[in-house]
């Protein structure tokens, strides 16, 4: 990779790590948490959530690593044969595809199915059960691919020039 890139590849990286903190965060506790309340109550919770997220700090970041790795991923695809290029071409693949195209086609559709349901009515309970597994399950995978590509990101960073 082209040295200027190392700060970009950096950012990308601490990017990365940190939306897959907060993801982590909801696959160790705070989602365990949620199912020991009342279903009514772990849906408002959850549904409150979900409208507070959508904040500049976290959509900036989330989204603006998004981007970044994809400007990343032409760069090394253009050079390829450079020292860290396929680790930036890795590690962008896994967080666009593993997490941010996961949460755009898996979990966000499971929270605004949440947001309309009423958490005290007969479709609720139904719901919170199936939110619980599904979403859960989504929130693991982009974890992972976030972490993944973070550390993979950091090892591309150490290899470039």
């Amino acid at each position: 990779m082209i040295g200027l890139l190392k700060l970009p590849v950096l950012i990308a990286a601490i990017g990365a790590f940190v939306i897959g903190g907060v993801f982590y965060g909801f696959s160790t506790f705070i989602m365990q948490a949620l199912a020991r309340v009342p279903g009514p109550e772990g849906i408002r919770a959850m549904q409150a959530i979900n409208i507070t997220v959508i904040n500049p700090f976290f959509i900036g970041l989330f989204i603006g690593t998004a981007l970044l790795l994809l400007g990343l991923a032409v760069v090394a695809g253009l050079n390829f044969g450079q020292p860290g290029a396929i680790h930036v071409l890795a590690g962008a693949a896994l967080y666009v595809l593993g997490c941010f195209a996961v949460t755009m086609v898996c979990n966000v559709p499971l929270n605004n199915a949440l947001a309309a349901v009423d958490p005290a009515g007969a479709d609720g309970a139904a719901l919170w059960a199936r939110y619980l597994r599904d979403w859960v399950f989504w929130n693991h995978v982009r974890t992972a691919a976030a972490l993944a590509g973070a550390v993979v990101l950091v090892l591309g960073w150490a290899q470039a020039r």
